[in-house]
């Protein structure tokens, strides 16, 4: 019964997201075979793909997107750095940083255990991955690319 009753909340969840990208007009493809919901943001420099999973298991909505580039072997430190940077100023979500293979993910999640989740929310986890990834995508591929150095990354001039 308990499995019945997270699917139920799963796919309502998922519904609901769907109702939030459209009340807002939003492009997005749906793929409610696996719950998951796919877009692409035009932000003010590189696009932004995003995944949203509905994990009915773990009753999470999650939000990833992963950067299009990777940091060199020569700049890992300064990814490690440069996110964990970030990460200390964000208020919701984070970069997820692999220091074996480069590769950045921003990751923002909320919980759906007994609880219903409005279209505001779910469509502030739109709007919050989106500003978020925008801000920062360019200033790390910077970092990555040694032509931003790290101090100077830090320091904000």
């Amino acid at each position: 019964m308990a499995d019945a009753t997270k699917m139920k909340q799963a796919k309502t969840v998922y519904e609901t997201f769907c109702k939030a990208l459209d009340a807002r007009e939003w492009k997005y493809e749906r793929h409610p075979e696996d719950m998951v919901i796919t877009f692409t943001y035009a932000g003010e420099d590189i696009p932004m793909d995003f995944v949203v999973l509905i994990d009915e298991d773990r009753q999470l909505v999650r939000m990833l997107s992963r950067l299009p580039f990777t940091f060199p072997e020569d700049h890992r430190v300064d990814g490690a750095v440069a996110t964990s940077y970030i990460n200390y100023k964000l208020a919701d979500g984070s970069f997820d940083y692999n220091y074996s293979t480069g590769g950045v993910i921003f990751r923002l999640t909320a919980t759906f255990i007994d609880s219903l989740i409005s279209e505001e929310l779910l469509f502030y986890m739109v709007a919050c991955s989106c500003y978020t990834v925008d801000e920062y995508n360019d200033k790390l591929l910077m970092v990555a690319k040694g032509m931003l150095p790290i101090d100077r990354f830090v320091s904000g001039d």
